[in-house]
């Protein structure tokens, strides 16, 4: 077992005895296996919609903290097995043993990683209907192309390429989000609790929530958003329901304590699922590409969820245990923030606005995520966070005010949502006629998983450059890799605050 996919990584290094996450190195095979098994189906050159779909939801169920059940594994490569055909050999089980030119397994690892993040917001905007040859084709492509022997050169334009299609991808999950529930308002959600019982909601899956939503119509049972749920709240659609009541608790990692508090049944959607405490397992469900082993799934049969076993279980249990009771400001998208876009033109003309600064991605465990709390805080009363993500969790309750009615933390939901962070500079390069690097615009973002790689690709593909990465760098990433990504783009490590704000051209 060797996994460094993830931030949070052993030393940084590897996880080679059991991963951090939780997972087994007998887990760590079968997601090799299932990996290998897509790497060789794209390879065969097969085509079709049950091509695509294997390759997409497999990768996704390989991503950190997504499904740690290994016969639901196994059965994902038993099916890319089948559509290869009876006479599948799978020779890329383990991804890291393919090139043993360390930098060539950097690069490859990077754009695999790059494709795990593809692969989770392409299955997002599939399941409300959404298709782009364009990006499964580069699905495709790419993962064939990680069982050949390729150059340096010919896998740094891969990774270019994986991120400009990300882009393609992040913006079809925006336009399918949008249609099915609306554009986002800016909206102000609670985080207290109520005397009914309740079903918390936790991951990323929209269309999970608007099926439990409907079935709990009637039932006496309230409904929490819980991490990157947050953003739902804001949608048009899901504020007719009146017992969505507000979000509980914070970022993913905290959720071993918030889920035993709540009392109540929790449905984990997508990935940012742990295994559980044996304390609330028999509450725990999941649905979609997630799973741990022992716990319930709730299949989709016909296009529909039955959550009825969920809201049953619900309504036998206490209602949930206060933990806070803030209020925290959502829903500004590209939409409500070029609303405003005159406004923030001037400000930032007048002096008001000295700085804007993307403190976009992941959340995590470690102590020293602590820094981005101070950062935000120490930012002075002229600059203007934009975010996206469970990053906000280190922050959101913070009290930074307002520049002339505009907040300085501009939220724009969900991690795919740093789609919102990119129209809004492209905007304002357009309004003050120059690119992206010559903007009053700094970047610290923190990342931890798999989608972060792709965000971080995207954002190169665009000529963004300077961007400073924590807490700490990608363990996949070599030396040698590492000084090409610092020469022609810019990226760096953080440190402490005092040095970062003034790399970062913040007085």
């Amino acid at each position: 077992m060797l996994c460094r996919q993830c931030e949070e990584t052993v030393a940084g290094t590897g996880c080679v005895k059991k991963g951090v996450c939780g997972k087994t190195e007998e887990l760590a095979a079968s997601q090799d296996l299932l990996v290998g098994t897509l790497i060789e189906l794209a390879a065969s050159g097969a085509r079709g919609a049950e091509v695509d779909e294997a390759i997409v939801d497999g990768l996704f169920m390989t991503l950190s903290n997504t499904n740690f059940d290994k016969a639901r594994i196994d059965a994902e490569a038993e099916k890319g097995r089948a559509l290869i055909g009876k006479d599948a050999v799978i020779r890329c089980g383990d991804i890291l043993s393919l090139d043993a030119d360390a930098d060539l397994r950097s690069l490859k690892e990077l754009l695999l990683f790059g494709m795990k993040g593809m692969a989770a917001y392409y299955h997002h905007a599939a399941i409300l209907g959404g298709s782009d040859e364009s990006v499964t084709g580069f699905l495709r492509k790419g993962m064939a192309s990680l069982a050949k022997d390729l150059s340096a050169d010919e896998l740094v334009a891969l990774n270019l390429e994986c991120g400009s299609v990300g882009a393609t991808c992040l913006a079809l999950l925006d336009r399918m989000n949008t249609d099915a529930y609306g554009v986002p308002e800016v909206t102000t959600v609670g985080t207290g609790v109520r005397k009914n019982p309740g079903i918390l909601i936790t991951g990323h899956d929209l269309k999970d929530l608007e099926q439990l939503l409907e079935q709990t119509q009637g039932t006496g049972v309230d409904v929490y958003t819980h991490g990157e749920m947050l953003p739902a709240n804001a949608y048009p659609a899901f504020k007719r329901y009146p017992n969505l009541v507000g979000n509980y608790g914070g970022a993913w990692y905290k959720q071993k304590e918030e889920f035993e508090s709540f009392n109540g049944p929790i449905i984990a959607t997508t990935n940012c699922v742990l295994i559980p405490r044996d304390s609330y397992k028999d509450r725990l469900f999941t649905t979609g590409t997630a799973g741990v082993e022992g716990v319930k799934h709730i299949e989709e049969r016909d296009g529909r969820k039955d959550f009825s076993e969920v809201i049953s279980l619900a309504r036998r249990c206490p209602a949930p245990a206060a933990i806070d009771d803030a209020s925290l400001t959502i829903g500004f998208g590209h939409a409500q923030v070029l609303a405003l876009a005159d406004r923030i033109v001037d400000a930032v003309k007048s002096g008001a606005i000295k700085r804007f600064v993307v403190m976009a991605g992941c959340d995590g465990r470690e102590k020293g995520r602590e820094y981005y709390t101070k950062f935000a805080q120490s930012l002075p009363g002229d600059t203007v966070i934009l975010t996206a993500g469970c990053a906000k969790y280190r922050y959101n309750r913070l009290n930074l005010g307002d520049i002339g009615g505009i907040p300085r933390v501009i939220d724009a939901g969900q991690c795919n949502d740093c789609y919102s962070l990119v129209v809004i500079a492209n905007a304002l390069s357009e309004a003050f006629g120059t690119d992206l690097n010559g903007l009053p615009l700094s970047f610290n973002i923190s990342w931890y998983e798999q989608k972060a790689v792709l965000v971080l690709l995207t954002l190169l593909s665009l000529g963004v450059k300077d961007i400073m990465l924590g807490p700490r760098l990608p363990g996949f990433v070599t030396p040698g890799i590492l000084d090409v990504l610092a020469k022609n783009f810019g990226i760096r490590p953080n440190s402490s605050v005092r040095e970062d704000m003034a790399i970062l051209h913040i007085e």
